[in-house]
């Protein structure tokens, strides 16, 4: 742990930004197949059948549709907000320690780290709300028809200029309801686990990449299972015409009148699929990357 409060900022950043990238290139595609899941309407009379039937069966029809590359359709927004995103996440949740923790040679009880990690979720809204609305509008075109947006930033543009920034960051609300009990679960849960697997006599720091592997993705898990529900949520007010919902409660009355309560755990195949490898890949990046630079840069 000591290590950890030595850290720079910037080491932080770096460290960050290599985790995030890790997480993104082995979540993104079942993150595509969440949302299209999670946004795809209702089997009506007239069609009895969905346009997916599952996880699987939306895999299958993405890639023969759109190759491979439709899985990662929406990658350039969050890929650009990736780094800071995740640099001001750990940094969030250092900071979050640092004001509790009067006394260094005291550990932080388990209360303390779940709220330092709730704080890294209220930083990480400022970037991840934009980054979702965009990367969700494009997630849900499908090929074959015109696209309304032809990549993020002409996303950005013309959402700015069609409603101003406000339209920008639609889903803020459901972004942080979301974010940040899940985002204190997470670190609570990695930490927890890190400091458990560590064997008597070593020091965190020591730690095997299996076992970093388990606690960053056992920490996924937990986090999505309280963060799916607002998650569904989100994907779906994000999407929506403007017109369509009047606010957080009208999409959650709205999806519970016409789904039932399964509704909020739409996409929960592709949810967990992709939980473990891609929050395990995060953790082992930015643990890795962040050793590299103790080695490389000990006085930053």
């Amino acid at each position: 742990m000591e290590n950890e409060r030595r850290s720079s900022p910037i080491k932080n950043f770096v460290a960050g930004g290599v985790g995030g990238a890790c997480l993104l290139l082995a979540g993104h595609p079942l993150d595509t197949i969440k949302v299209r899941l999670q946004t795809q309407p209702k089997a009506s009379s007239l069609s009895r059948y969905a346009i997916y039937t599952g996880t699987f069966d939306c895999f299958r029809k993405t890639i023969s549709k759109e190759g491979i590359l439709g899985l990662y359709k929406g990658i350039g927004a969050p890929l650009v907000g990736v780094a800071p995103m995740m640099a001001i996440s750990f940094f969030g949740f250092g900071l979050g320690k640092q004001l509790q923790q009067t006394d260094t040679s005291q550990d932080l009880t388990h209360t303390q780290i779940f709220l330092s990690g709730c704080l890294a979720g209220i930083f990480t809204t400022v970037i991840v709300a934009p980054g979702e609305r965009i990367k969700c509008l494009l997630q849900v075109q499908v090929s074959g028809r015109t696209p309304k947006y032809s990549g993020p930033l002409d996303c950005a543009k013309r959402l700015y200029k069609e409603q101003g920034i406000r339209s920008v960051y639609k889903g803020t609300l459901l972004t942080l309801i979301r974010d940040v009990p899940s985002n204190g679960l997470y670190f609570l849960t990695y930490e927890y686990l890190k400091n458990r697997l560590t064997p008597e006599g070593q020091s965190v720091t020591q730690l095997g990449s299996a076992y970093i592997l388990l606690a960053g993705g056992v920490a996924g898990i937990l986090n999505w299972t309280i963060a799916l529900p607002p998650d569904v949520l989100k994907s779906n007010f994000q999407t929506a015409a403007d017109d369509k919902y009047r606010g957080l409660l009208d999409v959650l009355r709205t999806l519970l009148r016409e789904e039932g309560a399964k509704a909020l755990y739409k996409g929960f195949n592709a949810v967990f699929l992709r939980a473990f490898p891609a929050n395990a890949a995060c953790f082992l990046g930015f643990e890795v990357a962040l050793k590299g630079l103790n080695w490389l840069a000990p006085g930053w």
